[in-house]
Formats: C-alpha cells, sequence, structure tokens
C-alpha cells in the first residue's frame, strides 16, 4: 500500500482487515490487488474519492461482506453509522454494485427509507422546537423496520419502503417498495446504534445551558423514543462507525449534499429549513452519545472527508 495516497496509520488499519479474517495486511492488499479487472473502481467513484477512502473504508466493508458470505450460513446484517453527508449514500451503491461482480449481491437500505407515511408523520412531529418534517428518532415506522429486517434474516425476502425526499415540496415521501434476495445487507443512518443514555448522565447532557426549555424537554422524549430502536439494533451483527473529528463539520456536509439535491431534483432544504434541520441534527440528540457507540470498527474523518484513522473500535 506505498504508492497510495494514504495517511492513516496502518497499524491499527492491519488489526482490522486480520479480524475480519486475512493472514496480513499485504495478502488483503494483494487480494484486491489482482481484483482490480473486476472491481473497475474508477467506474463508480469520481476523481474527488481519494485512496483513503476507497482502500481504508470501501474495500475492508466489501472484505467483510465478502468473508461472511462465504463463512456462514446465516445472514447477516452490517450497520453504517454516519452523520448526514459524510459520503455513506455513494459508498452504498458502490457496494450493491460491486458485489454482483464477486458472485454475491448486497443490498444497502437506510433507516430514512421507514420514515413514517405523511399522514402519521404530521402527529408524530407535531410541535417539535425546530418546525422539521422529518429526522429524528421518532419519526420512522421502528416496528415495520424490526419486522422487515427479521424476516429477511428468516426467509432472504426483502421488502422495505423507499423514502424520497425530493417529494412534497422537499418534505419527502414513500415513493415505491423495493423487493430483493440479497446475500448481505447493509442498513445505514445518522443515529444508527445510538442508546438512550443512562438516567444520571441524561440529566447532565440534556439540560444543556445552549438549548431553550422546548428543546431540553423534546430531547427527553427523544430519549424516550430511542428505546424503541434498541430492537432493531439488537437485529445488526456489527455496526462501522464514521465519524468526524468535529461534529460541526456535519453542517458543511449536510449543506452541499442539499444543494447537490436542489440541482438534480429541483427540491432540497434552503434557507430557514436548513437552518432549522440542522439545528435538529446537532442539539436533538446528546452530542456525546455519538462517541460512545458499541461499534466493531471506527473511522475518524477530517473536515475534507479524509480518513485520519481506521481501525477496529477497541
Amino acid at each position: 500500500m506505498k504508492d497510495l495516497d494514504i495517511n492513516f496509520p496502518l497499524d491499527k488499519f492491519e488489526k482490522l482487515i486480520i479480524d475480519i479474517g486475512w493472514s496480513s495486511l499485504d495478502d488483503w492488499f494483494n487480494f484486491w490487488n489482482n481484483q482490480k479487472n473486476i472491481l473497475s473502481i474508477d467506474q463508480f467513484w469520481n476523481h474527488k474519492v481519494n485512496d483513503d477512502w476507497i482502500w481504508g473504508l470501501a474495500l475492508p466493508l466489501l472484505s467483510q461482506g465478502y468473508k461472511y458470505h462465504n463463512n456462514f450460513s446465516d445472514r447477516k446484517i452490517i450497520g453504517i453509522s454516519a452523520l448526514p453527508g459524510t459520503g455513506k449514500t455513494t459508498l452504498g451503491k458502490w457496494l450493491e454494485a460491486i458485489s454482483f461482480k464477486l458472485n454475491f449481491k448486497i443490498a444497502v437500505i437506510s433507516i430514512d427509507d421507514f420514515y413514517l407515511p405523511s399522514d402519521e408523520m404530521k402527529l408524530a412531529i407535531k410541535n417539535n422546537p425546530w418546525s422539521v418534517s422529518r429526522g429524528f428518532p421518532g419519526s420512522h415506522s421502528v416496528k415495520l423496520m424490526y419486522d422487515k429486517l427479521l424476516d429477511w434474516k428468516t426467509n432472504g425476502e426483502l421488502n422495505v419502503p423507499v423514502f424520497d425526499k425530493s417529494l412534497r415540496n422537499g418534505l419527502g415521501d414513500r415513493s415505491h417498495w423495493r423487493s430483493d434476495y440479497p446475500d448481505l445487507l447493509i442498513i445505514e443512518g445518522w443515529f444508527l446504534g445510538i442508546k438512550p443514555l443512562s438516567i444520571g448522565i441524561n440529566d447532565e447532557y440534556i439540560k444543556s445551558s445552549n438549548l431553550s426549555p422546548h428543546e431540553s424537554a423534546y430531547r427527553f422524549k427523544i430519549q424516550k423514543n430511542l428505546n424503541e430502536y434498541l430492537k432493531v439494533w439488537s437485529l445488526i451483527d456489527n455496526i462501522w462507525h464514521l465519524k468526524p473529528l468535529k461534529f460541526e463539520y456535519m453542517n458543511i456536509w449536510k449543506s452541499n449534499q442539499e444543494k447537490e439535491m436542489f440541482l438534480k431534483k429541483g427540491n432540497a432544504l434552503q434557507d430557514e429549513k436548513l437552518f432549522n434541520f440542522l439545528r435538529m441534527l446537532n442539539v436533538s440528540i446528546p452530542q456525546k452519545s455519538f462517541d460512545i457507540i458499541n461499534s466493531f470498527a471506527l473511522f475518524l474523518i477530517d473536515q475534507e472527508r479524509k480518513l485520519v484513522e481506521a481501525g477496529l473500535n477497541l
């Protein structure tokens, strides 16, 4: 890997690769380097994606899926926990496309796909302090999410809704249902793996001086909502956590993401709606909660979304 533009420490990274199932980092690198004609990496990634994302994140994630498929008879679910705008959607598309060339099928879905239908959503988000139309724990059909993941683990059939954020003038809604029979399932989300804080910590971090009284009260409601998601997290075999060095990087990434969506689809969060949505992302869940996600692998990302650390979350 000497000729690659990679700046994260390789000692921690090698431990991850060995834990996944390779004898050494060199053995792993040679395996994938010999697959270049199959992978056609450039076909799925534009020039902005660096070696560190391909070799430090995408291929290790694909490697675990590959090992799961070849070494286990039961169906596995991998979770990707990453803040909005990180790049997990692009990563997911690449993983789906490339798995075909390795003779197994990956399906990538999002917890966003399980947002409540519009009528139910109006009730669920009523009077939230940010006036947002979705996004926080409590705005999803959690039972449906659990049932659909369990169905796939049990019988191999994936039948899930697909959410389109551009519908209803940017409010979003379910656009259709997806039926599939993947070998491996990946689910991603911005608060995937987050658990409610314990009582003592809860009080300390939820009653922040930076919050309005309405926000503080609503934070307690969201903490209660998080309990419903725990049964979904229990179905995930392991979580890969993409974490920015500073939480506020997400504001830049999400703003850019909405600009791109507006250019592509003509609808996106803008101005006050974008400001309110970013406020919700920043304060609806105490930021401490993102420091204690029980993940299998941890990837630290700088403001330019370059990997500065990649390895097991020890």
